[in-house]
């Protein structure tokens, strides 16, 4: 079994920071792609920002130089350091991760979503 656990999310004031945290446990073998996506009210989920093995980034038109999406891949964490938030950036944010098992099985696993909300 492979969980991933966000964590970090809250109630901020536009102009403020926070820094969602995604932990990846389990039978795990190697993690590819990660990313966070989020998911407002009535709107669809969206690609907030990906971050390959390799280190390569990519960012949504939306936040780009406002967050910035890292990972630690000896603790199996990716992170997503959020500034300058907005109100539209209010909704609730997933993690995503490309996981091989040990028993070699590829699949996309996501989190179960932590709350952002940011008030003007």
């Amino acid at each position: 079994q492979v969980q991933l656990v966000e964590s970090g999310g809250g109630l901020v004031q536009a102009g403020g920071s926070l820094r969602l945290s995604c932990s990846a446990s389990g039978n795990i073998f190697s993690i590819n792609n990660m990313a966070w996506y989020r998911q407002a009210p009535g709107k669809q989920r969206e690609l907030v920002a990906g971050i390959r093995s390799g280190g390569g980034t990519n960012y949504a038109d939306s936040v780009k130089g406002r967050f910035t999406i890292s990972r630690d891949n000896a603790k199996n964490t990716v992170y997503l350091q959020m500034n300058s938030l907005k109100p539209e950036d209010t909704g609730v944010y997933f993690c995503n991760a490309m996981i091989t098992t040990a028993q070699k099985s590829t699949n996309f696993y996501w989190g179960q979503g932590t709350q952002v909300t940011v008030s003007s």
